[in-house]
């Protein structure tokens, strides 16, 4: 017998036989669970494919595969560096960032049944280290479930379809954080407290199209946030001509948008211009794209990156100076509303946590929140899919290596 991948009412599972555990899993309950129910083949939280890969080298299975590996025979290993605590521990899979990537590798205890992550570094073994992820695979999987269900908002969190705002955010949250709390006496890592308090927060918005646009943000969201006085409302006399997409017009005189968010500053010291108009007034020299005459700038992104909007569309991108090149950065200006309310909630969160969401945790909070994005603005990954930058991406990167910083110190 070797590894089957099994699908019931629609639900895909991967099992392993008997004899692909030995010798490497001992623990009587993991043994059936991986012999039993399985792990799921279809997780939008977890990939289990390091199970059902060909071509293996080292240790042969049944028909000649290796299923199961330790980390020791994953990174060869040969100066003995590898820390004592990770040289045993099993690859079993991994952690799926946006547009279903793995990020870290989700390694099994099979004497204990514990399940950890690790980032393998296979020039500086010595540098690996594990984090805990869940007492056990049924525990594991439970809370994969939950997370799935609450995106797709359907089983337990199929009451939330159709529900948006804050109201919505705070009971979706708690109703995860108790699923978590429940499997963990109470104390779940951090990865699924991120899971609670984040991932809820994309409910705030609406999806009906009321507003013309990608989102229906709950009125005074902004404010709420940032503070009165903190977000700018546009009147008619500050628009270009070429500014024609009716819903961005809109959005910008009854919603508006902070004058400082994350990384970004809104240009008020003058009526919002076109490219060709920013450029003209500062007589500064640059190649510009043939449109730049609809392209209205609403301001600054770093490092001579400027944030405009295409009045015609309502397509929201970002013009790198340097490059002399305009890439995808948001939907329209309701989903680059979300995403400037949506970082400064995090460093919100983090703040009452006590910086609980960024001890040693940066990358793993870095792709919560790209996760998050990615749901209800998919631009990113789009880019991504087209070998294409985009700038919340390479921030929230940048942020979970540790290169920036934010004027707080949340990250």
């Amino acid at each position: 017998m070797s590894t089957t991948i099994t699908t019931h009412a629609g639900d895909t599972a991967i099992i392993l036989a008997e004899a692909e555990l030995d010798p490497y899993v001992t623990h009587a309950a993991t043994r059936r669970w991986l012999t039993g129910p399985g792990l799921p083949g279809d997780s939008g939280v977890l990939s289990f494919a390091e199970l059902c890969r060909e071509d293996r080298a080292g240790r042969a299975g049944p028909e000649g595969r290796e299923v199961l590996r330790t980390v020791a025979e994953s990174t060869g290993d040969p100066d003995g560096r590898l820390a004592a605590e990770l040289r045993d521990q099993l690859v079993i899979g991994g952690l799926l960032g946006p547009g279903g990537l793995e990020t870290e590798s989700v390694l099994l205890d099979g004497a204990t049944g514990e399940i950890s992550t690790t980032y393998f570094l296979h020039d500086r073994p010595d540098l690996m280290d594990r984090r805990v992820l869940a007492p056990s695979l049924r525990t594991l999987v439970r809370f994969a479930e939950a997370t799935d269900e609450l995106a797709g908002l359907r089983g337990q969190f199929a009451s939330y379809v159709g529900r948006y705002g804050p109201k919505a955010v705070a009971e979706a949250s708690q109703h995860l954080l108790s699923v978590f709390e429940e499997g963990t006496d109470g104390e779940p890592a951090p990865f699924w407290k991120m899971a609670a308090l984040i991932r809820p927060l994309a409910l705030v918005a609406g999806r009906a199209g009321a507003s013309g646009l990608a989102l229906d943000l709950p009125l005074r969201l902004l404010d709420q946030e940032f503070g009165q006085g903190k977000v700018v409302r546009f009147e008619e006399v500050d628009f270009p001509g070429t500014l024609t997409h009716e819903p961005t017009r809109r959005f910008l005189r009854e919603v508006g948008l902070p004058e400082d968010g994350f990384l970004f500053s809104l240009d008020t010291d003058v009526p919002l211009q076109t490219l060709a108009e920013y450029y003209a007034d500062e007589d500064r020299g640059a190649e510009l794209p043939a449109h730049a005459g609809r392209l209205i700038r609403l301001g600054h992104l770093v490092e001579d990156n400027s944030l405009v909007v295409d009045g015609e569309t309502g397509a929201v991108l970002n013009w790198s100076e340097p490059e002399a090149r305009l890439f995808p950065l948001n939907t329209d200006i309701s989903t680059l509303a979300f995403t400037l309310w949506l970082l400064h909630r995090e460093q919100a969160i983090d703040e009452e946590s006590g910086h609980e969401l960024t001890t040693d945790t940066y990358d793993q909070l870095a792709m919560t929140m790209l996760q998050v994005l990615s749901t209800v603005d998919p631009t990113g990954t789009r880019a991504a899919g087209r070998d294409g930058r985009h700038y919340w991406t390479e921030v929230f990167q940048d942020e979970a290596s540790g290169v920036l910083e934010s004027a707080g110190g949340a990250w």
